[in-house]
């Protein structure tokens, strides 16, 4: 039954994407993080789901009389340069034959993010877009945190097996990064339904991130929801229902889940971080011999993973790539925050501010996780950019029609003022 639900449900998809090519990120990002054929038991478990969607929404912009533009920034310039940069560390790779089918993999994503920039062109699409991303990832947060309340915290909730998100670190990770997503449209949506909806996934998204027992999650949790204070309207509110929240969903825990917590501060005798030590050197060693283009994809086989994000790209594809993705690291970071101080556009203002404490989450948790290529850190550039493509265009309406004498067409306060 669920194989054929999801089978019509993409089938039926196919007729809108071909009318409306943008229906095609929504339905690709629907796929992409909630995995809903993974849920399922029968012939939809491997069907190619993602690859049709994709191909579909291509030929539906072959179609489509709506005119679309790809933005022109220094992000979307990093974008390129780094995904340039991919394709010759594979060249070079230590592993040629697994290299090849993960840049493969890694060039899908970065694929359907360049569509993504192309497409999603609206306050309305990106609203949507938000909604899709944090609704799918979030519907693991909600199940998790029931799951975790009604078990008392004995068990790790995992995500869909065979996906980016499938272990307790990963799904962890994400459900850091879509905590603050839904506080956007706690924060912006007209609908008390909505707000109180919002609120309500919050907590059991928190309990779930609880629930998972990783400690790079409960760190990145941590430092998300300091920003998530610091950054966020409204903040006394939130200050106080998180001093409540945590603290009791701490003292929920079982002792179980206390020990294991306890141990990042015994880490010399814990052999899961050493693990991690251990990675990290092979890491800096690898790009060491050759700094320019490191091992290339998959030069961490054999070994259970990168358990870094930083370290990953740079054992990967050398120091270069790392600073290329810390570059877009960073400059997400700096342009969001131009958005965020103009508050002409209140509503790209709270969402950039919550993209930002996404970021902080993704930063201090992929830390401690090999999670450099996962897709929602790309799309949360993605919706950077198309939102200050947005604000420049805005800016070009609004001198037009003030004219080139009016020396405070630019100002802040005058595009609040129209």
């Amino acid at each position: 039954m669920r194989d054929l639900f999801v089978t019509s449900v993409v089938a039926l998809s196919l007729l809108f994407i071909i009318r409306q090519p943008y229906v095609g990120v929504l339905v690709w990002s629907w796929l992409g993080y909630m995995n809903p054929h993974k849920l399922t038991w029968g012939f939809a478990t491997t069907l190619p789901f993602a690859q049709v969607v994709a191909v579909t929404t291509l030929l539906g912009m072959l179609f489509c009389r709506e005119k679309y533009r790809m933005p022109r920034n220094g992000l979307v310039f990093l974008l390129v340069v780094y995904s340039l940069w991919l394709l010759v560390t594979t060249l070079d790779a230590r592993y040629s034959a697994y290299a090849w089918p993960q840049l493969e993999k890694v060039y899908k994503i970065l694929f359907m993010t360049f569509v993504t920039l192309y497409l999603i062109n609206s306050r309305q699409r990106i609203e949507l877009l938000v909604a899709v991303m944090a609704l799918s990832i979030g519907f693991y947060g909600i199940k998790g945190g029931i799951f975790t309340l009604m078990t008392g915290g004995g068990f790790r909730i995992m995500g869909p097996p065979g996906t980016f998100i499938g272990g307790n670190n990963e799904i962890g990770l994400a459900l850091i990064m879509v905590v603050p997503l839904f506080r956007y449209f706690q924060l912006s949506s007209p609908l008390a339904v909505v707000r109180w909806g919002a609120g309500i996934a919050i907590a059991l998204c928190l309990v779930s991130i609880l629930g998972t027992q990783s400690r790079g999650a409960l760190l990145g949790l941590l430092a998300m929801a300091f920003m998530l204070i610091l950054m966020s309207r409204k903040r006394f509110v939130l200050l106080v229902s998180m001093a409540v929240l945590l603290p009791a969903l701490v003292m929920f825990m079982p002792d179980s889940w206390h020990s294991r917590m306890e141990s990042i501060a015994n880490y010399e005798q814990d052999k899961s971080a050493q693990g991690r030590f251990d990675a990290w050197r092979f890491a800096y060693e690898v790009a060491k011999a050759d700094p320019l283009t490191g091992g290339g994809f998959e030069v961490f086989a054999g070994r259970t993973d990168a358990h870094s994000i930083y370290f990953e790209v740079l054992g990967e594809h050398g120091f270069v790539g790392l600073a290329l993705f810390l570059s877009l690291l960073l400059g997400g970071w700096l342009v969001s925050g131009k958005m965020v101080k103009e508050r002409s556009m209140k509503w790209r203002s709270d969402l950039m501010t919550m993209v930002r404490v996404s970021l902080v989450g993704y930063a201090v948790s992929g830390a401690f996780l090999g999670l450099a290529y996962f897709d929602l850190f790309y799309h949360m550039l993605a919706l950077i950019i198309v939102a200050r493509t947005l604000d420049q265009a805005a800016d070009r309406t609004l001198s037009a029609v003030s004219g080139p004498e009016d020396p405070h067409a630019d100002s802040p306060k005058h595009r609040g003022a129209q």
